[in-house]
This record gives C-alpha cells, sequence and structure tokens, in this order.
C-alpha cells in the first residue's frame, strides 16, 4: 500500500480524532457541571476537587487527541509517514484506542468497542503504509543474467 492509500485512509483517521477530541472534551466538561451540580461526594472526595479535575482531564485528553489528529493531518496532506514526534504520537494514539476498546467493552458494550477498534485500525493503516514500489520485472536482475567473461 503506498500513498495511494495512505492520503485517504490518514484524512479519515485525521477527521474521526478530531470528533473524538470535541466529544472527549465536551463529555468530560459536561460530567464536570453535573458533578458540580449534584454537590455529592465520592468517598468523600471534595465535589469542587472532582468537578475541576473532570473538566481538566476532558481538556487535557481532547488536546492530546486533537495533536493526533493534527499528527494524522500532515500525514495525509503531505503524502509522507509520520516520522518523530508525530509517529510517537500516532502510536501512542494506537495504544490508547487499544486499550479503551478493552475498557469500553466491559462497562460500555460492544459499540464503544467497535468504534475503538475502527479507530485504532485507521491509525495503524496510517502507520503502516509506505513508499516502497515495486521495481519493474526488466529492471530486477538475477544472479544467472549477469555478464560472465
Amino acid at each position: 500500500m503506498g500513498p495511494v492509500i495512505r492520503r485517504p485512509v490518514a484524512m479519515v483517521a485525521a477527521i474521526v480524532l478530531f470528533v473524538e477530541a470535541g466529544a472527549v472534551a465536551w463529555l468530560n466538561w459536561f460530567l464536570g457541571i453535573v458533578v458540580d451540580r449534584q454537590d455529592m461526594s465520592l468517598a468523600g472526595l471534595d465535589p469542587d476537587a472532582m468537578s475541576t479535575s473532570s473538566k481538566a482531564g476532558g481538556l487535557v485528553f481532547g488536546l492530546y487527541f486533537a495533536l493526533c489528529g493534527l499528527a494524522a493531518l500532515l500525514v495525509a496532506l503531505r503524502g509522507r509517514p509520520a516520522t518523530g514526534v508525530r509517529r510517537v504520537l500516532l502510536i501512542s494514539a494506537a495504544v490508547v484506542h487499544g486499550l479503551l476498546g478493552a475498557f469500553a467493552v466491559g462497562l460500555v458494550g460492544w459499540g464503544a468497542f467497535t468504534f475503538m477498534m475502527v479507530v485504532l485500525g485507521l491509525v495503524l493503516l496510517t502507520l503502516m503504509t509506505d513508499d516502497r514500489q515495486a521495481a519493474p520485472a526488466d529492471a530486477v536482475t538475477s544472479p544467472s543474467a549477469s555478464t560472465t567473461p
């Protein structure tokens, strides 16, 4: 698979990661508001601390997924594989989605698991495609075809 496959897959992965970034940030912000309005404590924890940490966690994970989406978008726009920090971001996104999928199947259900595995597959396809082209058949020489004196 070459750049013909890489660009559309990376573009879809970028879009999905950007949507996921917004959804994660919004969901955690919403949960922080709910905890704040309920004014309930969980095992003696301060409700304000739980609300603040939920909002902060949502922003951090939202930014993380947005950075991963930006890395995938750069792969799509440039048509070259991710290197350096962008590659590390995409690998970490693959690991995170694998772990989230494993947890989601037990906590949320098979739909969330399926979504996580689709994102995992998109990120892996973005990482695994390369630019190597097959050499033409007549350009390949075998040892027996070499010139003899």
